[in-house]
Protein backbone atom coordinates (compact mmCIF):
# COMPACT_ATOMS: atom_id res chain seq x y z
CA UNK A 1 0.00 0.00 0.00
CA UNK A 2 1.40 3.36 -0.97
CA UNK A 3 2.20 5.75 1.88
CA UNK A 4 -0.05 8.81 2.05
CA UNK A 5 1.60 12.05 0.98
CA UNK A 6 2.58 14.07 4.04
CA UNK A 7 4.55 16.93 2.51
CA UNK A 8 4.08 19.19 -0.50
CA UNK A 9 7.07 21.16 -1.70
CA UNK A 10 6.89 24.70 -3.11
CA UNK A 11 8.61 25.20 -6.45
CA UNK A 12 11.96 26.90 -6.02
CA UNK A 13 11.31 29.43 -8.79
CA UNK A 14 8.07 30.59 -7.20
CA UNK A 15 7.73 34.39 -7.26
CA UNK A 16 5.05 36.13 -5.16
CA UNK A 17 2.76 38.51 -7.03
CA UNK A 18 3.20 41.28 -4.45
CA UNK A 19 6.22 42.69 -2.66
CA UNK A 20 6.64 45.30 0.05
CA UNK A 21 6.85 47.93 -2.71
CA UNK A 22 3.63 46.82 -4.43
CA UNK A 23 1.53 45.77 -1.45
CA UNK A 24 -2.23 46.36 -1.96
CA UNK A 25 -4.60 47.15 0.90
CA UNK A 26 -7.92 45.53 1.75
CA UNK A 27 -10.63 48.18 2.10
CA UNK A 28 -13.76 46.12 2.74
CA UNK A 29 -15.44 42.75 2.35
CA UNK A 30 -19.16 42.59 1.63
CA UNK A 31 -21.77 39.87 1.41
CA UNK A 32 -24.99 40.15 -0.61
CA UNK A 33 -27.59 37.55 0.37
CA UNK A 34 -29.77 36.10 -2.41
CA UNK A 35 -32.98 37.78 -1.27
CA UNK A 36 -35.38 40.21 -2.90
CA UNK A 37 -34.64 42.67 -0.07
CA UNK A 38 -30.98 43.10 -1.09
CA UNK A 39 -30.32 46.69 -2.18
CA UNK A 40 -29.40 47.01 -5.88
CA UNK A 41 -26.25 49.00 -6.67
CA UNK A 42 -26.95 51.30 -9.59
CA UNK A 43 -24.55 52.83 -12.11
CA UNK A 44 -21.35 53.80 -10.32
CA UNK A 45 -17.57 53.64 -10.53
CA UNK A 46 -14.75 53.63 -7.98
CA UNK A 47 -11.93 56.03 -8.87
CA UNK A 48 -9.29 54.68 -6.48
CA UNK A 49 -9.85 50.97 -5.91
CA UNK A 50 -10.73 47.73 -7.69
CA UNK A 51 -13.58 45.38 -6.74
CA UNK A 52 -13.44 41.60 -7.17
CA UNK A 53 -16.92 40.08 -6.96
CA UNK A 54 -17.89 36.40 -6.89
CA UNK A 55 -21.41 35.34 -7.87
CA UNK A 56 -22.29 32.84 -5.15
CA UNK A 57 -25.89 31.93 -5.96
CA UNK A 58 -28.33 32.52 -8.79
CA UNK A 59 -27.73 34.46 -11.98
CA UNK A 60 -27.75 38.11 -12.98
CA UNK A 61 -27.10 40.64 -15.72
CA UNK A 62 -24.50 43.38 -15.35
CA UNK A 63 -23.63 46.38 -17.46
CA UNK A 64 -19.85 46.75 -17.18
CA UNK A 65 -18.32 49.54 -19.22
CA UNK A 66 -19.89 49.34 -22.68
CA UNK A 67 -21.18 45.77 -22.53
CA UNK A 68 -23.89 43.67 -20.93
CA UNK A 69 -22.86 40.35 -19.38
CA UNK A 70 -24.95 37.38 -18.29
CA UNK A 71 -23.35 35.96 -15.13
CA UNK A 72 -24.12 32.96 -12.96
CA UNK A 73 -22.98 31.18 -9.81
CA UNK A 74 -19.24 30.62 -9.89
CA UNK A 75 -18.42 33.61 -12.09
CA UNK A 76 -15.80 36.12 -10.96
CA UNK A 77 -16.32 39.78 -11.92
CA UNK A 78 -13.50 42.33 -11.91
CA UNK A 79 -14.37 46.02 -11.73
CA UNK A 80 -11.19 47.98 -12.43
CA UNK A 81 -11.02 51.47 -10.96
CA UNK A 82 -12.97 54.00 -13.00
CA UNK A 83 -15.09 51.39 -14.80
CA UNK A 84 -18.82 52.14 -14.58
CA UNK A 85 -20.97 49.13 -13.68
CA UNK A 86 -24.64 48.47 -12.98
CA UNK A 87 -26.90 45.64 -11.84
CA UNK A 88 -29.63 45.04 -14.42
CA UNK A 89 -31.38 42.01 -12.87
CA UNK A 90 -34.57 42.07 -10.84
CA UNK A 91 -34.15 38.43 -9.73
CA UNK A 92 -32.23 37.83 -6.49
CA UNK A 93 -28.64 36.61 -6.54
CA UNK A 94 -25.98 36.12 -3.89
CA UNK A 95 -22.43 37.44 -4.08
CA UNK A 96 -19.22 38.15 -2.20
CA UNK A 97 -17.04 41.19 -2.88
CA UNK A 98 -13.73 42.66 -1.79
CA UNK A 99 -12.42 46.16 -2.49
CA UNK A 100 -8.66 46.60 -2.85
CA UNK A 101 -6.72 49.86 -3.02
CA UNK A 102 -3.09 50.54 -3.87
CA UNK A 103 -3.01 47.67 -6.38
CA UNK A 104 -0.02 47.99 -8.70
CA UNK A 105 0.74 45.27 -11.24
CA UNK A 106 3.34 45.37 -14.04
CA UNK A 107 1.99 46.79 -17.29
CA UNK A 108 -1.31 47.94 -15.78
CA UNK A 109 -2.40 51.30 -14.43
CA UNK A 110 -2.88 51.57 -10.67
CA UNK A 111 -5.90 49.81 -9.19
CA UNK A 112 -6.56 47.53 -12.13
CA UNK A 113 -6.40 43.74 -11.99
CA UNK A 114 -6.96 43.00 -15.68
CA UNK A 115 -6.05 44.81 -18.92
CA UNK A 116 -8.45 47.51 -20.07
CA UNK A 117 -9.56 45.48 -23.13
CA UNK A 118 -10.04 42.18 -21.27
CA UNK A 119 -13.41 40.68 -20.42
CA UNK A 120 -14.35 41.48 -16.80
CA UNK A 121 -16.14 38.12 -16.31
CA UNK A 122 -14.44 34.77 -15.67
CA UNK A 123 -15.64 31.30 -14.74
CA UNK A 124 -13.86 30.09 -11.60
CA UNK A 125 -14.46 26.41 -12.24
CA UNK A 126 -12.89 24.23 -9.54
CA UNK A 127 -11.44 27.35 -7.88
CA UNK A 128 -14.91 28.57 -6.88
CA UNK A 129 -15.15 26.58 -3.63
CA UNK A 130 -11.82 27.84 -2.31
CA UNK A 131 -12.64 31.41 -3.29
CA UNK A 132 -15.95 31.24 -1.41
CA UNK A 133 -14.09 30.00 1.66
CA UNK A 134 -11.64 32.92 1.51
CA UNK A 135 -14.43 35.49 1.20
CA UNK A 136 -16.40 33.83 3.99
CA UNK A 137 -13.52 33.72 6.49
CA UNK A 138 -12.58 37.35 5.83
CA UNK A 139 -16.18 38.48 6.24
CA UNK A 140 -16.69 36.54 9.50
CA UNK A 141 -13.45 37.72 11.07
CA UNK A 142 -14.06 41.37 10.22
CA UNK A 143 -17.75 41.40 11.11
CA UNK A 144 -17.02 39.78 14.49
CA UNK A 145 -13.98 42.03 15.08
CA UNK A 146 -11.78 39.07 15.92
CA UNK A 147 -8.35 39.87 17.46
CA UNK A 148 -5.87 41.02 14.79
CA UNK A 149 -8.52 40.38 12.13
CA UNK A 150 -7.16 43.13 9.85
CA UNK A 151 -3.72 41.52 9.58
CA UNK A 152 -5.18 38.04 9.12
CA UNK A 153 -7.66 39.21 6.47
CA UNK A 154 -4.92 41.13 4.65
CA UNK A 155 -3.10 37.83 4.16
CA UNK A 156 -6.26 36.12 2.99
CA UNK A 157 -6.81 38.98 0.52
CA UNK A 158 -3.36 38.32 -0.98
CA UNK A 159 -4.28 34.66 -1.36
CA UNK A 160 -7.54 35.59 -3.06
CA UNK A 161 -5.81 38.01 -5.41
CA UNK A 162 -3.27 35.35 -6.34
CA UNK A 163 -6.12 33.00 -7.26
CA UNK A 164 -7.84 35.78 -9.20
CA UNK A 165 -4.66 36.44 -11.16
CA UNK A 166 -4.47 32.76 -12.07
CA UNK A 167 -8.13 32.65 -13.11
CA UNK A 168 -8.04 35.81 -15.20
CA UNK A 169 -4.74 34.83 -16.78
CA UNK A 170 -5.57 31.25 -17.79
CA UNK A 171 -9.29 31.26 -18.55
CA UNK A 172 -10.49 32.03 -22.07
CA UNK A 173 -12.07 35.46 -22.26
CA UNK A 174 -15.83 35.38 -22.47
CA UNK A 175 -17.31 37.10 -25.51
CA UNK A 176 -19.43 40.05 -24.33
CA UNK A 177 -23.06 40.32 -25.29
CA UNK A 178 -22.34 43.49 -27.32
CA UNK A 179 -18.70 43.16 -28.45
CA UNK A 180 -18.96 46.00 -31.00
CA UNK A 181 -20.81 48.86 -29.30
CA UNK A 182 -21.99 51.70 -31.45
CA UNK A 183 -19.45 54.49 -31.64
CA UNK A 184 -22.19 57.04 -30.99
CA UNK A 185 -23.54 54.99 -28.06
CA UNK A 186 -20.07 54.94 -26.55
CA UNK A 187 -19.81 58.70 -26.94
CA UNK A 188 -23.18 59.14 -25.20
CA UNK A 189 -22.10 56.97 -22.27
CA UNK A 190 -18.75 58.69 -21.98
CA UNK A 191 -20.34 62.16 -22.08
CA UNK A 192 -22.90 61.30 -19.39
CA UNK A 193 -20.24 59.69 -17.19
CA UNK A 194 -18.20 62.89 -17.39
CA UNK A 195 -21.09 65.33 -16.93
CA UNK A 196 -23.72 63.55 -14.81
CA UNK A 197 -23.23 66.06 -11.96
CA UNK A 198 -24.33 68.90 -14.27
CA UNK A 199 -27.84 69.85 -15.50
CA UNK A 200 -28.29 67.81 -18.68
CA UNK A 201 -31.21 67.36 -21.09
CA UNK A 202 -31.57 65.12 -24.11
CA UNK A 203 -31.53 68.19 -26.34
CA UNK A 204 -28.26 69.41 -24.80
CA UNK A 205 -26.78 65.94 -25.18
CA UNK A 206 -27.67 65.92 -28.87
CA UNK A 207 -26.15 69.36 -29.37
CA UNK A 208 -22.94 68.36 -27.60
CA UNK A 209 -22.54 65.24 -29.76
CA UNK A 210 -23.88 66.82 -32.98
CA UNK A 211 -26.66 64.26 -33.37
CA UNK A 212 -30.45 64.23 -33.45
CA UNK A 213 -31.79 63.65 -29.92
CA UNK A 214 -34.23 61.03 -31.27
CA UNK A 215 -31.54 59.15 -33.21
CA UNK A 216 -29.05 59.42 -30.35
CA UNK A 217 -31.62 58.04 -27.90
CA UNK A 218 -32.50 55.15 -30.23
CA UNK A 219 -28.87 54.13 -30.78
CA UNK A 220 -28.01 54.33 -27.10
CA UNK A 221 -31.01 52.29 -25.99
CA UNK A 222 -30.22 49.61 -28.57
CA UNK A 223 -26.69 49.31 -27.16
CA UNK A 224 -27.29 49.69 -23.41
CA UNK A 225 -30.96 48.93 -22.76
CA UNK A 226 -31.49 52.41 -21.28
CA UNK A 227 -32.58 55.70 -22.68
CA UNK A 228 -29.92 58.40 -22.12
CA UNK A 229 -32.03 60.00 -19.38
CA UNK A 230 -32.55 56.65 -17.64
CA UNK A 231 -28.80 56.08 -17.73
CA UNK A 232 -28.23 59.59 -16.33
CA UNK A 233 -30.58 58.95 -13.40
CA UNK A 234 -29.07 55.55 -12.59
CA UNK A 235 -25.58 57.05 -12.82
CA UNK A 236 -26.51 59.78 -10.34
CA UNK A 237 -28.22 57.41 -7.90
CA UNK A 238 -25.36 54.92 -8.13
CA UNK A 239 -22.85 57.62 -7.30
CA UNK A 240 -25.07 58.77 -4.43
CA UNK A 241 -24.97 55.22 -3.05
CA UNK A 242 -21.17 55.40 -3.13
CA UNK A 243 -21.21 58.66 -1.14
CA UNK A 244 -23.71 57.29 1.38
CA UNK A 245 -21.54 54.23 1.93
CA UNK A 246 -18.10 55.85 1.88
CA UNK A 247 -18.65 59.31 3.44
CA UNK A 248 -20.62 61.01 6.21
CA UNK A 249 -21.71 63.92 4.00
CA UNK A 250 -25.21 65.24 4.77
CA UNK A 251 -27.85 63.96 2.38
CA UNK A 252 -28.60 67.47 1.11
CA UNK A 253 -24.94 67.83 0.13
CA UNK A 254 -24.94 64.43 -1.57
CA UNK A 255 -27.97 65.47 -3.61
CA UNK A 256 -26.03 68.51 -4.84
CA UNK A 257 -22.89 66.45 -5.52
CA UNK A 258 -24.73 64.13 -7.92
CA UNK A 259 -26.64 66.81 -9.79
CA UNK A 260 -29.98 67.39 -8.01
CA UNK A 261 -31.22 70.89 -7.25
CA UNK A 262 -33.48 69.81 -4.38
CA UNK A 263 -33.15 67.14 -1.72
CA UNK A 264 -36.86 66.26 -2.01
CA UNK A 265 -36.56 65.30 -5.69
CA UNK A 266 -33.35 63.41 -4.96
CA UNK A 267 -35.11 61.47 -2.17
CA UNK A 268 -37.96 60.64 -4.55
CA UNK A 269 -35.66 59.34 -7.30
CA UNK A 270 -33.48 57.43 -4.84
CA UNK A 271 -36.49 55.69 -3.26
CA UNK A 272 -37.91 54.83 -6.68
CA UNK A 273 -34.72 53.12 -7.87
CA UNK A 274 -33.31 51.64 -4.64
CA UNK A 275 -36.54 50.84 -2.80
CA UNK A 276 -35.88 53.00 0.25
CA UNK A 277 -34.95 56.64 0.98
CA UNK A 278 -31.26 57.57 1.21
CA UNK A 279 -31.32 58.03 4.99
CA UNK A 280 -32.66 54.51 5.52
CA UNK A 281 -30.17 53.12 3.00
CA UNK A 282 -27.29 54.66 4.97
CA UNK A 283 -28.67 53.45 8.29
CA UNK A 284 -29.01 49.91 6.93
CA UNK A 285 -25.26 49.84 6.26
CA UNK A 286 -23.88 51.77 9.24
CA UNK A 287 -24.70 51.44 12.88
CA UNK A 288 -23.03 54.73 13.80
CA UNK A 289 -25.37 57.72 14.40
CA UNK A 290 -25.82 59.97 11.41
CA UNK A 291 -24.79 63.62 11.35
CA UNK A 292 -27.50 66.26 11.60
CA UNK A 293 -28.85 67.28 8.24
Amino acid sequence: MQDPQLQCLVKRNYQPAFTSETMPRLLYVSRRPPTQEAHPRLLHAHPDFVEVLLIDEGSARFLIGDNVYEVRSGDLLVFNSGVVHDELSDSPFGSWCIAVGGLRLPGLRENTLIPEDASPVYSTGAEGTDLRALYDVMFRYLSNDRPDCEVFCHRLMLALLDRALTITGSTSLRVPANPEPSSLAHQVQEFIDQHFREPLTLQELGEALHASPYYLSHVFKEASGYSPMQYLTRRRIGEAQNLLVETDLPIARIAEEVGYDTQNYFNLQFSKHVGMPPRKFRQSLHSAPERDE
